[in-house]
């Protein structure tokens, strides 16, 4: 099916939102990482979100140009080509996007989608992040509001970050942030929902604990009950119409009781990398290391192409990567929850 219109991606998140489950969201870099996410959502029966970061826009433009916007455009456009051959419903998103960068990356996302509009074209993106958590409140919420009202204008639905995510990600290290910024406070998820959604529908990443990187099960320390005392203060002032579409970053290490909490108080998206970053290359290593006389021409010798032709190792990279997708599905309650051709 073609990549969801705002209608449609809207029908998605009610849908997790009542049912009390998550998108997995996967950030990808290459085709072979989208197809891997779409034979995933496919083979669970699974809506789904594929994401783009500017890392990895900058990495799928190549060496020799290095834009994040190209390289996130020419990716979008490879997803959308090949999502009318599944029959499961994906959103298009854009991963953390720091102030720095919202002039070369954003911007210029938002433009091309405006170009596509004016002639027919469906979005380029569904969803944007905007991530100004390591800004004072009040600046993160001004620069929020400004980008919200360009979304809003296009059909696009805004993230944006209260509380900062610890760890590293895309080379953004925030490991030295005070322990007290790794969580939203039930004011800034009152003071989010006045201001962003009395101009339209956002996603709001509120931060309980949460760190970026990998680590073994039970090393990150979250506090999911956070989640639940914002969107009670919410409602408190705001009224039931205004409970939050959250979404749930840095989840490597952690517990799936937590994760189930979390849906619990509204988690209706949660960013997948490292894990499928991993899924992805374990079977290469296997492969190198099984062929390494076939993958080297060594001592006069010719290798062996069947090994070295890189759909013999991608493939398997594609499907492990899937593999690891399908389980997301399944922690997150999305298995078999897909709209179809319904929406």
């Amino acid at each position: 099916m073609p990549v969801v219109n705002y209608e449609q991606y809207c029908q998605m998140l009610d849908n997790a939102k009542q049912n009390k489950f998550a998108y997995p969201a996967i950030n990808i870099t290459s085709s072979e990482t989208i197809n891997a996410a779409l034979l995933a959502f496919k083979e669970a029966n699974s809506d789904g979100i594929i994401q783009v970061s500017t890392g990895g826009g900058k990495f799928a433009s190549g060496q020799g140009v290095g834009s994040m916007a190209k390289g996130a455009i020419a990716l979008a456009i490879y997803t959308h080509v090949m999502a009318e051959e599944y029959d499961v419903n994906v959103a298009l998103h854009t991963d953390h996007c720091h102030p720095e960068f919202v002039e070369p990356f954003l911007m210029p996302l938002i433009e091309e989608t405006k170009k596509r509009r004016a002639a027919g074209l469906p979005n380029l993106f569904s969803s944007h992040m905007y991530d100004g958590s390591a800004l004072p409140m009040d600046e993160n919420i001004a620069e929020s509001k400004r980008l919200m009202a360009e979304c809003v204008a296009n059909d696009i639905i805004l993230e944006i970050e209260t509380g900062i995510v610890g760890g590293e990600e895309d080379g953004h290290d925030t490991s030295d942030v005070a322990a007290d910024k790794l969580y939203t406070t039930p004011e800034d998820m009152v003071m989010a929902a006045k201001e962003l959604g009395s101009m339209g529908r956002f996603m709001l990443a509120a931060t309980f604990g949460n760190v970026h990187g990998v680590y073994k099960p039970g090393n990150v320390k979250l506090t999911p009950s956070i989640l639940k005392d914002g969107q009670a203060a919410v409602v408190d002032a705001l009224g039931q119409d205004a409970y939050l579409d959250l979404v749930f970053h840095g989840g490597s290490g952690s517990e799936l009781h937590e994760i189930h909490e979390t849906l619990e108080y509204g988690v209706i998206k949660m960013n997948i990398d490292t894990d499928t970053q991993y899924a992805y290359s374990r079977p290469v290593v296997d492969h190198m290391m099984k062929n390494y006389d076939g993958m080297l021409k060594i001592e006069g010798e010719v290798g062996n192409k069947k090994v070295y032709d890189p759909r013999s190792y991608g493939k398997k990279a594609e499907r492990n990567m899937a593999d690891r997708i399908m389980q997301a599905c399944n922690d997150l309650k999305s298995t078999g929850t897909s709209l179809g051709k319904n929406i």
